[in-house]
């Protein structure tokens, strides 16, 4: 494989992943106007944009790995791409709740095809020594997904309404579905029929697999602790806009006034610019120091998202309590130079702490353990959280998902301790 191809494909795969995520969190700055259409509270704000996407999602990414272990893994992803693009742009024709979270429910179950795969043919493609670094590369497509889907859903939202922001979302799905099943390279076709078949005798069963992972320490802390790390930013997600729309609407409606835009367009803008460049660099860097620290060291894996983990909580915690909105969004950029560092690290020990024939079904393991933690349960937590600190506690709605979003983020010194723990045994356990 030539340097020039093996850069085409991480950068097809990047783009891959930004409409993925782009698809995914497209509903977080559409979340105020879709519950004012259709009449919904936080705590159903919180399920239909994190549990109903993430229980298929978390549940179907291990047997579609275990389809990836042996089978195409371009036209898996491909398949996926296809499947996720429709169903998102289903989301517009939604005309109630149980509609939406039905189709959340299909842009999850074709998401689940994705990542799985992905991680094993960029392990594939690349030497250990940079495997940190690609897949922090990878990873990118968290954040710029998730800026595309914020600014572009918002000025959508703002100019023709939260349904046709949808439609659009979905729409540039389908030509990666077909560059990924055309020009994307299976390395398994390169082997000889006898490597093959002897590649395919060795294949590891889902029990062999998790008992090698059973004798892994460093993996369940690093699955853990990555859990909380999603926990923390998938619950954010939905209410960072809400929070600002509630806590400084004013100072906002001016802020947007002087570019000429509305309030939602406005903060899909400026949080879709925070989130996605600071993000990128937050991953790009996070991979850098992993590779860089651990060619002595291998405990730079998990002490690089350990000590962010730990700067990040006082550091968020003070943008929320901030007395304006710009102040609270330049505490925020900190925040987000932090908050990515973790995604090389920890997706390449989980590819490194197994042999190559475990690798699509390990990475599925550790997605299954951090969304079904983080995006199931981080929305609908911090939805809860705000409805009761809002209603239950008597702080009104303002000061409610203020509060739900402070508290949440407590939970980051957990990710550190985790984190930090796996140091103990990070170097006796990696794989090749």
């Amino acid at each position: 494989m030539t340097a020039g191809y093996r850069r085409y494909a991480m950068g097809l795969l990047l783009g891959i992943y930004i409409i993925n995520f782009l698809d995914r969190q497209v509903v977080n700055i559409l979340a105020e106007p879709i519950k004012n259409d259709l009449g919904l509270a936080d705590w159903q704000l919180g399920l239909m944009s994190g549990l109903a996407f993430a229980l298929f999602y978390t549940v179907l990414g291990i047997p579609i790995a275990r389809l990836a272990e042996r089978r195409n893994r371009p036209v898996i992803i491909g398949t996926a791409i296809a499947a996720w693009s429709g169903f998102t742009m289903l989301c517009g024709a939604a005309q109630n709740f149980v509609q939406l979270i039905l189709f959340r429910i299909g842009v999850g179950v074709g998401e689940a095809g994705c990542t799985p795969p992905a991680h094993s043919l960029i392990t594939d493609y690349v030497p250990r020594e940079k495997r940190a670094s690609a897949l922090a590369f990878y990873a990118m497509g968290t954040p710029l997904g998730g800026l595309l889907g914020l600014v572009m859903g918002g000025l959508i939202a703002d100019a023709y309404g939260w349904r046709t922001a949808f439609l659009i979302a979905g729409a540039p799905g389908l030509l990666f579905a077909i560059l990924a099943v055309t020009t994307l390279r299976e390395p398994r076709k390169q082997l000889s029929a006898e490597m093959r078949r002897i590649a395919h005798a060795n294949q590891a069963s889902l029990g062999a697999t998790l008992s090698l992972l059973a004798t892994k320490r460093t993996f369940w802390l690093i699955a853990f602790g990555a859990a909380i790390k999603a926990f923390i930013g998938y619950g954010h997600a939905p209410f960072t806009a809400s929070f600002f729309l509630r806590n400084h609407g004013p100072e906002i409606e001016r802020l947007a006034s002087n570019f000429g835009l509305q309030s939602l367009g406005f903060l899909g803008l400026a949080l879709g610019l925070l989130a996605g460049i600071a993000g990128s660099i937050s991953s790009l860097l996070g991979g850098f120091i992993a590779d860089r620290y651990s060619k002595t060291d291998l405990r730079g894996y998990v002490a690089v998202p350990a000590i962010a983990s730990l700067i990040g909580v006082p550091i968020f915690c003070m943008a929320m309590l901030a007395p304006s909105a710009v102040m609270a969004m330049s505490i925020l950029i900190l925040n987000g130079l932090l908050g990515s560092l973790w995604y090389g690290p920890v997706y390449a020990t989980g590819q490194s702490i197994v042999p190559p024939h475990m690798r699509a079904t390990a990475s599925a393991i550790l997605l299954f353990i951090i969304n079904l933690i983080g995006l199931g349960l981080g929305p609908l937590a911090v939805g809860i959280l705000s409805d009761v600190l809002s209603t239950g506690m008597g702080l009104g709605s303002a000061e409610g998902v203020r509060w739900a979003l402070i508290l949440s983020t407590l939970a980051g010194v957990v990710a550190f301790a985790l984190f930090w723990i796996a140091r103990r045994t990070i170097r006796e356990e990696m794989e090749s």
